[in-house]
């Protein structure tokens, strides 16, 4: 367990000018007092770490000193060539850059563990599009992508829903998203971070001029706040409905299942015939129709009476289909 955590510690200092003992605590969660006898144990290990005193100091690699990648087990060299995604990356445009970076990697693992990448191939591959659709890069992305790696402002022109826009965006990162590529940016008139679809973009020029990231920006977390906004945004409207068992087990996979979930939590229990009625937000009374219609005889609609009397509709007409 410390040898890992003296590794990581080391290539922590590799990766960066200096680290203070709060910043190393916390990337290896352990407190102050054992990253000061872990720097202690590497030096007198050989590894020349030097430890500036006072308000600004903190620990560095003296010398321009660098490790070899001989400390990885297999477990650890197979998940290091799972972190690429081949796809995604010649789309970007950055598969020979990542061809060469392999390279590298497996030319410094130990032999036994050279064949790390191939067994890694073996075991998982992702295919990051949905079913039923056709893959398709967006052609400005790898402009796109040029952006984001070198912290190059780009001016955009995209389609919006009225028109299409010009807007000066500092582009900070990529995300795909069920094979969808898109950008989170921060829009230089007015500072604001947004997202944008990068097959919505009509045109985009990048500036020689380079922006300065702001490091407290969290491209996961920004990306999984707005998703959940976005997912929230689009629930305007909202349906009672009576479910069977097998319907409630049923149901996540019909709609959307956050809103499923919540409205589980918040039901009454279930009556007499043991049917579960609650409360569920939708995006609007047609797309309910349909998304409830795949649950069949197993959920009844209560209310808007303007969709149960859809559903109504559907049952007799299945019912003359079918001859009842």
């Amino acid at each position: 367990m410390r040898a890992a955590r003296l590794i990581k510690m080391v290539l922590l200092l590799q990766s960066r000018p200096s680290m203070t003992a709060a910043e190393l605590a916390g990337e290896l969660e352990v407190s102050e007092r054992t990253v000061t006898r872990d720097a202690q144990a590497l030096s007198e290990a050989g590894v020349p770490v030097y430890a500036d005193r006072g308000r600004a100091g903190g620990y560095r690699l003296v010398g321009g000193y660098r490790t070899r990648l001989t400390g990885l087990a297999r477990g650890e060299a197979e998940a290091l060539f799972l972190s690429g995604v081949p796809g995604a990356l010649r789309e970007m445009g950055l598969e020979d850059a990542a061809s060469a970076a392999r390279l590298k990697v497996s030319a410094a693992l130990l032999p036994s563990l050279r064949d790390a990448s191939r067994t890694a191939a073996q075991r998982f591959h992702l295919d990051a599009p949905n079913w039923f659709t056709e893959p398709k890069a967006p052609e400005l992305l790898p402009a796109v992508a040029d952006a984001v790696w070198d912290d190059r402002r780009v001016t955009a022109r995209y389609r919006s829903r009225e028109a299409e826009v010009e807007r000066e965006l500092e582009p900070y990162g990529l995300v795909l998203k069920a094979g969808v590529w898109y950008v989170c940016a921060r829009v230089v008139e007015g500072g604001s971070f947004r997202v944008y679809r990068i097959d919505r973009f009509t045109a985009v020029e990048a500036s020689a001029d380079r922006f300065v990231r702001d490091e407290e920006f969290d491209l996961p977390g920004f990306w999984e706040e707005r998703a959940e906004q976005f997912a929230r945004s689009i629930l305007q409207a909202e349906v009672v409905v009576r479910l069977s068992e097998d319907g409630v087990r049923r149901l996540p996979y019909a709609v959307d299942p956050a809103s499923a979930r919540e409205a589980l939590a918040v039901a009454d229990e279930p009556d007499g015939d043991g049917w579960l009625t609650l409360t569920l937000p939708v995006e609007s009374e047609k797309v309910a129709h349909s998304q409830l219609a795949g649950l069949g005889p197993e959920v009844e609609v209560l209310a808007p009476e303007s969709l149960r009397a859809r559903f109504a509709e559907d049952a007799i007409r299945l019912g003359r289909l079918y001859g009842t």
